[in-house]
């Protein structure tokens, strides 16, 4: 519908090739910087910070000849389980359980000997295990020097690793950082690129409509991205090219952008209706 109305030839805010913000764009560095001496990287933010986007991009330098990235994010599982999908995604030939690790070990090996620089990604590191932690931080210390471990996960994970009992997991961390609610001025650069990158003028969103997004978004990446888009959609129903207020409040009226007191509200007042 987007695209149609507005003559588009991509998706506004659903593009694929998305750009890192500032705060994104140093993570990518670091973790490159630390990946050369053999680095144990902890990223955490909360749900729509950027974290997706990030990890987008860390997959992505597979593309490079010499580097290879391991990625997965199905985090419940057990240790012998995650061992698995870890050779499956470096295509390791089917061994017997108790040789996995010794064929993970040597496979890194033979990417440091090719001049290759391993990433291991683990997305939703939060609801892994302490012990599986440590596991896995033992398994890649035997590992050559070019490579990251990377995690990423709710801010509760480095509230794990910073107790006590954790700190032999924490004591190794090379890298850390929390990824942070964008300011206002971030998300309205934001949506103007986001805007400019598939042909649309930065006038597509009046001063007002802006507003309203930034404030009922507080920060939040995935949040601003969606409202933009609903909004965009509300205006092309009205057959407009110009997004207003009562567009981005006609998308705040979905249950899904009311809070849990908001819901709570309207159902007593429909119940009270209904008696």
């Amino acid at each position: 519908m987007i695209k149609s109305t507005f003559g588009l030839t991509k998706e506004p805010f659903y593009r694929a090739d998305v750009s890192l913000l500032p705060q994104q764009a140093e993570v990518m560095e670091m973790v490159k910087i630390h990946a050369q001496h053999g680095g144990f990287s902890v990223i955490v933010g909360n749900p729509g910070v950027g974290k997706s986007v990030l990890r987008e991009h860390l997959c992505a330098l597979g593309g490079e000849r010499d580097t290879v990235v391991v990625s997965f994010t199905q985090t419940m599982h057990t240790y012998q389980p995650i061992l698995k999908l870890l050779a499956q995604s470096m295509q390791l030939a089917p061994v017997a359980v108790g040789d996995i690790e010794r064929e993970l070990v040597l496979a890194a090996y033979r990417h440091a000997q090719a001049q290759k620089t391993l990433y291991i990604i683990i997305d939703e590191a939060h609801l892994l295990e302490v012990t599986i932690l440590r596991k896995l931080r033992l398994l890649f210390e035997r590992s050559p020097a070019k490579h990251n471990l990377v995690l990423l996960g709710h801010p509760e994970l480095m509230f794990r690793l910073s107790m006590m009992c954790n700190e032999d997991i924490k004591s190794r961390i090379s890298y850390s950082k929390q990824l942070l609610p964008l300011h206002d001025e971030d998300l309205a650069n934001f949506i103007v690129a986001e805007l400019a990158a598939v042909g649309l003028g930065a006038n597509t969103f009046d001063e007002a409509a802006t507003a309203v997004v930034l404030r009922a978004v507080q920060g939040n990446l995935r949040l601003c991205r969606n409202l933009c888009y609903a909004s965009l959609v509300a205006t092309c129903l009205e057959g407009k090219r110009i997004c207003t207020v009562s567009h981005v409040n006609a998308a705040l009226q979905q249950p899904h952008w009311r809070s849990h007191e908001a819901l709570l509200k309207q159902q007593v007042v429909l119940a009270r209706a209904v008696a």
